[in-house]
């Protein structure tokens, strides 16, 4: 796999883990203060709220004091047009864009990119934040919740990675895919902010995103770490996703698996299912239902987007008590991560201690499909590695529960009324089918 793919090398000691939101929000903008040439950003929003805000003025004001500092936030044009779901008072993000550039006497860079025609049908949701010559990649998004602004969090993980070329890559990447074509749109400036240009020709669009990776120049002496940055748009012709089955397919000791919703795509199902038959120890670790970031718990404030997470819950369920056998012989250890009414957003793949795949995958039909992602693959065979990953996993496990029992899950005779309700009727209409894709 290591001689397939495009890849950069690195030392052990140029890879750092950060274990919390708080710290995470308090390095960003450490890093934002600190840049010198170039920062950019890249997530599927950055949201009016008083987080946003912060992270935004700091982008601003790192661009005062330094004129020539390159700044370019790349955010999805969808969800820059509308606010959190049952926020029905907030305008949209490029509202707050166009509010905050008129405080400024200079001026940086903030595009929506849309990926597809609508939100349902896929978004932007690259990862990675570039400054000077280091990644610092999280699957977080950039408002209050993910960066600890008043006491709850949603976790994530936070790797900084000290690299010139990888750096260069995903910013290569972002300006030749994005700001040489029709697919970047401006957010931040007072023209009228419509759908790019080839809103019609989106097989154009598709055929480009296919076709689209980053370009990586080897390092003339190799390191400790091979690393290889990935994307994937779309179920064809997508090497994120095939990286993802090949590593399954070819782990041979052991898999640790993230994801925020258990609702994996049948193929890597599959490959996990062929693992475990072949005698591979599989950890999976994954948000509870009241981890999940639609749970509500107030029942007299229950809607309809609640029932995400009871979807999830029942699929995973329905796995646990189909493959009970790996459980009860240790093979197979499913943790639910859960603290208070705090959310939990973890992605990725740890294979035999020597693979380690950064993403922002969800890793679920939806990520597998439709949205443009992407990730890095880093190949540590001396496993220098692993030291980061413990002390990730300390903190992770801090607050999991490891399933014994597929009873052990709350079942849908379980729910409170209305979810109860809900979940009745999509089983006996089968919708809940087509919803797995979207979700």
């Amino acid at each position: 796999m290591e001689k397939a793919l495009p890849h950069s090398y690195i030392n052990g000691t140029d890879v750092s883990v950060i274990t919390s939101a708080n710290q995470y929000k308090q390095q960003l903008l450490t890093y934002i203060a600190q840049a010198r040439q170039r920062i950019y950003i890249t997530a599927l929003y950055l949201q009016e709220d008083d987080a946003g805000t912060e992270v935004l003025n700091a982008l601003y004001e790192a661009k005062v004091n330094t004129p020539a500092l390159d700044i370019k936030v790349f955010v999805d044009f969808h969800r820059a047009q509308r606010g959190l779901i049952g926020e029905k008072q907030q305008l949209g993000n490029r509202a707050f864009y166009n509010k905050i550039a008129q405080q400024y006497p200079c001026d940086i860079e903030i595009y929506g990119v849309a990926v597809k025609s609508k939100e349902l049908l896929g978004v932007l949701h690259l990862k990675g934040i570039v400054f000077d010559d280091a990644l610092l990649y999280s699957g977080a998004s950039i408002n209050d919740i993910y960066l600890q602004q008043h006491g709850r969090y949603r976790l994530d993980r936070y790797y900084l990675i000290n690299s010139r070329d990888i750096a260069s890559s995903f910013c290569q990447y972002l300006s030749e895919l994005f700001l040489g074509s029709a697919l970047a749109v401006r957010l931040n400036n007072d023209s009228k902010v419509e759908l790019p240009t080839e809103k019609l020709n989106y097989k154009r669009i598709k055929t480009r995103l296919k076709s689209s990776a980053y370009q990586v120049t080897k390092t003339a002496e190799q390191g400790e770490i091979s690393i290889t940055p990935l994307v994937g748009c779309g179920k064809r012709r997508n090497v994120l996703n095939d990286v993802i089955c090949q590593l399954i397919k070819r782990s041979e000791n052991s898999i640790t698996l993230f994801t925020p919703y258990f609702n994996l795509p049948k193929v890597v199902t599959k490959q996990i299912i062929s693992a475990l038959k072949r005698g591979v120890k599989i950890t999976i670790i994954v948000g509870d239902k009241k981890a999940n970031d639609f749970y509500i718990a107030d029942p007299s404030k229950f809607s309809t987007i609640g029932i995400v997470p009871y979807i999830y819950e029942t699929i995973l369920f329905r796995f646990v008590k189909r493959w009970q056998k790996y459980i009860t012989s240790g093979q197979l250890s499913i943790k639910l991560w859960c603290d208070g009414d705090n959310s939990y957003h973890l992605k990725g793949l740890v294979v035999d201690d020597t693979y380690h795949l950064l993403t922002g995958s969800n890793l679920n039909p939806r990520a597998w499909g439709l949205d443009l992602e992407n990730g890095l693959l880093l190949i540590d065979r001396q496993q220098k590695l692993i030291p980061l990953l413990v002390k990730e996993l300390v903190e992770i496990n801090s607050h999991t529960t490891v399933i014994q029992h597929f009873t052990d899950i709350e079942q849908i005779k379980d729910y409170p009324a209305k979810p109860k309700k809900i979940m009745r009727r999509l089983r006996i209409s089968k919708i809940d089918r087509i919803l797995k894709r979207f979700l």
